[in-house]
């Protein structure tokens, strides 16, 4: 998202707007899921913080969608579109009740059968944004994706095939007409609200907190043990950053579905490949 985000500030400016962009991380922790916000204006923008009545929400994971403490829809008042990455938003818009108009496009889907993995989405959402904004021509949008993926030392291989499902997606989507927001009265005051600090980090004071948030809906691909194949290394264990494997009586690795990410270092670590991925069932 954070990349996403750049990409769109970096087309609108150089379609010639002011433009911001600023991620919140939260906690820092691989897999976690990001916050960003961008604004784009003809004139400078003096504002600055988090979006609390955006123009168009885009959703990275329908999955945020389940977790009441995302605050994904927050801005639904606003907002006059919705963008979901997934294959039909029929089903989610009727089980989440999200009341502005909703498009959808299988950008994960799409950029595993491109670039192989699921974790190369900022292309796919940034063009999503940029298309429905409606304010960025395609080659304006493909020269700020090339100046972004430069910087990150991206190879040249993969940015071709990020401007692939870029196009793809610009194709598909529809320009959105935004209502707009109503103008302050010149002079006046605007009361900006004061976030808690736990908006931005997570809470110290609730020891074991983490094992209540179930991180596997953050999965893409799960890793998947042969146990015949197992020869009880432990390796994945030891490995394994968010402490999501254990061993059991004879000493085979379980893994903890409810907080295993999919990062597959346990896969890349194992040294008789006995590891093996398999795509998770989406929530659509």
């Amino acid at each position: 998202m954070k990349t996403a985000s750049r990409i769109l500030g970096t087309a609108a400016f150089l379609a010639g707007y002011q433009c911001q962009d600023s991620p919140v991380y939260g906690a820092e922790r691989r897999g976690a899921a990001v916050v960003a916000f961008t604004r784009i204006d003809d004139e400078p923008i003096l504002e600055r913080g988090t979006i609390s009545d955006p123009d168009l929400i885009v959703v990275a994971d329908e999955t945020l969608l389940a977790d009441p403490g995302s605050g994904v829809l927050a801005g639904q008042p606003s907002a006059a579109a919705v963008f979901l990455n997934c294959q039909a938003p029929g089903p989610l818009v009727e089980r989440y009740g999200i009341r502005p108009r909703a498009h959808a496009f299988d950008v994960t889907g799409r950029t595993l059968q491109v670039l192989g993995r699921a974790s190369a989405l900022s292309a796919g959402l940034a063009a999503a944004a940029a298309r429905m904004a409606g304010i960025v021509p395609l080659a304006t949008f493909e020269g700020a994706m090339r100046e972004e993926f430069e910087h990150l030392g991206v190879s040249q291989e993969d940015i071709e095939k990020n401007l692939q499902v870029a196009r793809e997606v610009f194709a598909a989507l529809p320009a959105v007409e935004f209502r707009g927001a109503a103008a302050a009265a010149p002079g006046a005051i605007v009361q900006v609200a004061l976030h808690d600090a736990l908006r931005g980090a997570p809470s110290v004071l609730h020891p074991g907190s983490s094992e209540l948030q179930p991180t596997g809906a953050w999965r893409v691909e799960r890793p998947v043990i042969d146990r015949d194949m197992c020869t009880r290394c432990g390796l994945c264990f030891v490995q394994c950053p968010d402490g999501a494997i254990a061993l059991d009586a004879e000493g085979y690795p379980i893994i903890d579905y409810d907080h295993c990410k999919g990062c597959m270092i346990c896969r890349q670590v194992c040294p008789v490949e006995a590891i093996a991925r398999e795509a998770e069932t989406r929530a659509w």
